[in-house]
């Protein structure tokens, strides 16, 4: 990776909550490139801020505190929000649990500086023979989630939504709606929705999958149906905002049409054959038929707005453009 023309424009946050045991061992790994690392104690229980401050001397970490737990989203923001007021140009994600490998951090930065992405992830799923490591239940879940975000988020060329190994620009950063972002574990699909609607370029970074001793809080049966509905809510958001509020494009009277005609199909198909099951008669050939071409019409009307929605990914960094907005 090129140096970047200051070592101050590089910054990492990590959400420090029950990682005593790795913490010290995360920070001795992050190289020289990065002059800021803030650990955000989320009102954690082993007072992770305090075991930071007596047992690791590296002069460029700062301990910021929450009075109250705010999840790994609220401490994110929390380390978003301090790094645009100190100045820093990209600002890393790493999780204090030893399971990120530090040495990949030149890789999420270096599209940033380059004026190529506004926003890095890690994808764990770019190599078959490695995803083997990744836990058979982790590994099911993440794939359903990532088609489910492909819909919600708008980036359709994006895998494994849940990586929190993430960079962005503070530019861009600092026009994140960072009070309204998901604080807990729904915040890395969250922040890839809000994102979007600010047309900002994301772009995966390959990574292995690397698991160590801790036991992951994300349990896949407790949030499915949360994360379902938020994944509608979010669809619903961005569909209406992209093609109705702030654009109104071909596209858009696509997706009327379609929903308009599987409504029909349904509605009047699913009428008749229950009049017909009631009398005990067949239904008559045409109104079959009516039923039937407005239900492929909406499917083909539908699978036209989804290729224009797949192509319309965005391609035109921010980064470079934005002028950032100052943090209170």
């Amino acid at each position: 990776m090129n140096s970047p023309s200051a070592p101050s424009r590089i910054a990492v946050v990590i959400p420090s909550y029950k990682v005593t045991r790795h913490i010290a061992g995360v920070v001795a790994a992050i190289g020289s490139e990065v002059a800021l690392i803030y650990c955000v104690d989320d009102a954690c229980p082993e007072r992770s801020g305090d075991f930071i401050e007596a047992n690791i001397s590296d002069p460029r970490v700062r301990v910021l505190r929450h009075e109250v737990n705010q999840g790994v989203g609220g401490a994110v923001m929390t380390g978003y929000r301090q790094a645009i007021v100190d100045g820093a140009s990209v600002v890393v994600k790493v999780d204090g649990d030893g399971q990120m490998d530090p040495a990949l951090l030149p890789q999420f930065v270096a599209p940033i500086l380059r004026g190529e992405a506004d926003y890095t992830k890690g994808n764990r799923f770019w190599d078959l023979r490695q995803i083997k490591q990744m836990p058979l239940l982790r590994r099911v879940g993440n794939l359903g989630l990532s088609f489910m975000s492909k819909a919600s988020t708008g980036y359709w060329d994006l895998f494994d939504p849940t990586n929190g190994y993430t960079a962005i620009s503070t530019s861009v950063a600092s026009h994140l709606p960072m009070d309204q972002i998901s604080r807990r574990y729904f915040f890395e699909t969250d922040i890839l929705f809000r994102l979007n609607t600010m047309r900002a370029v994301v772009v995966d970074i390959p990574m292995d999958a690397r698991y160590g001793d801790e036991e992951s809080g994300l349990k896949v049966g407790k949030i499915l149906g949360e994360f379902a509905f938020k994944h509608a809510r979010n669809t619903f958001k961005r569909i209406g905002y992209n093609y109705f509020l702030r654009d109104l494009s071909l596209a858009s009277f696509e997706l009327v049409a379609a929903l308009g005609l599987l409504l029909l199909a349904a509605t009047f198909g699913g009428w008749h054959w229950w009049h017909s099951a009631q009398d005990g008669v067949s239904t008559p050939l045409g109104t079959v038929m009516i039923a039937t071409v407005a239900a492929v019409s909406g499917l083909q009307f539908l699978l036209a707005f989804l290729g224009y929605d797949i192509a319309s990914v965005p391609r035109r960094p921010l980064t470079g453009v934005l002028v950032p907005r100052r943090q209170d």
